[in-house]
């Protein structure tokens, strides 16, 4: 049967935006005391609900009402988190504050390393049950669709265990999982160099995944303390030909990473905190999706990735928050959001669009994102007659409602 969900007292659809440049909340399409007609998990029909009722207003139609002032947006979407590990990093955040430095802080046994040894002491089920806690978490600040990482295992075992157990976890959750390969995400201490791990992850690592369906994407970390740009574009590139999609976390404190994601025809290129005018550029000119990790900056206590100079230079803009036990412990999107629009100057348009249908495009996604015909029944509803509302309050407003193919999740499940 088909569902009418409304009224809303506006709906802010995203819909008719650009995916690259900047955007003006001027653009936004807004449209008051509105209804969503849902059917099968699809949006068929969005407009005035009054004449929505009248039209539909027979016994194949439900009517989910709502009672209160609220505004109807897209689901949200985060493209990049970590959250598949075990373990804390709270020595490390006490001793950045305390002014170590990240060499000192791996050299007394702290860094990825130290969550790569908790992660591969948890077995597969106590994996699964830590991102559902996390998962759980993310739907109620508004998440419909998340990507989580691999990359705490560091071994072809233990990498498996990760994807294995984060493909269990897409396969019950009631939020759409996209699994991204980063095995490649610092050499591990059983290898002396990175060109034999990384030939390892291709020969053994790469036919295991295809075979089991884990994933369809995979992600490399260019750095000085992690991989080359020059072994990573071969890796990349023979991940390429084989039909994976990629994604590069790239010039998060060297350049370097955006211009391989460029060259590889990444899908995204995530950081970009060390991004310069060059870099920019040629991003600006190229269809890599810009991913900005505000989350990142405010536990590592860095400069703020480009967000400005990347929109005004023609660039697509996708904010995620790079949830993880080590730089990016917050974890809540909309926070992080909202706290680099202020320090950025981005629209509003510009940060919601950043996080729905922008969002989408960085997982190569174009389904979800708008509110409109023929998209995915994904959107949620925040406890206010004005939008604006809703980044004014930096996070600390909450969803109502979460839908998800149509399905309210936060009613059920509270």
């Amino acid at each position: 049967m088909m569902k009418l969900i409304g009224p809303f007292k506006q709906i802010l659809t995203l819909n008719d935006l650009a995916l690259k440049g900047a955007l003006k909340d001027e653009q936004l399409e807004i449209i008051e005391n509105g209804g969503i007609l849902e059917y099968k998990g699809l949006i068929t029909k969005v407009g005035n609900y009054k004449e929505l009722k009248a039209a539909f207003d027979t016994q194949n139609t439900v009517f989910e009402i709502i009672e209160e002032n609220v505004v109807a947006i897209p689901g949200f979407i985060d493209a990049h988190t970590h959250i598949c590990f075990a373990g804390s990093r709270a020595k490390d955040y006490a001793a950045r504050n305390n002014g170590k430095t990240y060499l000192e802080i791996a050299a007394n046994g702290g860094g990825i390393w130290d969550t790569v040894q908790h992660t591969r002491l948890a077995n597969e089920a106590e994996l699964e049950i830590l991102m559902k806690t996390r998962i759980a978490k993310m739907m109620t600040n508004g998440i419909t669709t998340l990507e989580i990482k691999s990359g705490y295992g560091l071994s072809i075992d233990q990498e498996l265990k990760l994807l294995r157990a984060i493909k269990k976890v897409a396969q019950s959750s009631e939020l759409d999982i996209v699994a991204t390969c980063l095995a490649a995400h610092i050499i591990p201490k059983e290898y002396t160099d990175e060109e034999s791990y990384l030939s390892d992850i291709l020969m053994v690592l790469v036919p295991i995944i295809r075979s089991e369906k884990l994933c369809n994407r995979f992600d490399i970390f260019i750095e000085k303390e992690a991989f080359t740009a020059e072994k990573s574009a071969s890796y990349l590139s023979t991940l390429k030909a084989q039909g994976f999609d990629l994604v590069v976390h790239g010039d998060q404190f060297t350049v370097g990473g955006s211009k391989v994601a460029i060259d590889c025809g990444a899908i995204s290129v995530d950081h970009l905190e060390a991004s310069t005018e060059k870099e920019i550029l040629a991003l600006s000119k190229s269809n890599v999706v810009p991913v900005v990790l505000p989350g990142a900056t405010i536990g590592l206590g860095c400069g703020f990735a480009p967000a400005r100079a990347l929109l005004n230079a023609g660039c697509s803009l996708a904010i995620a928050s790079d949830w993880n036990p080590g730089s990016a412990p917050q974890g809540d999107l909309l926070f992080q959001a909202a706290v680099l629009g202020t320090f950025e100057k981005l629209s509003a348009a510009e940060i919601f669009a950043g996080i729905t249908y922008r969002a989408a495009k960085a997982l190569n996604i174009t389904d979800r994102g708008q509110i409109k015909n023929g998209q995915k029944a994904d959107f949620i509803g925040f406890p206010t007659n004005d939008y604006r509302e809703i980044l004014y309050h930096q996070g600390q407003m909450k969803p109502k409602f979460v839908w998800k193919n149509g399905i309210n999740l936060l009613t059920e499940n509270t």
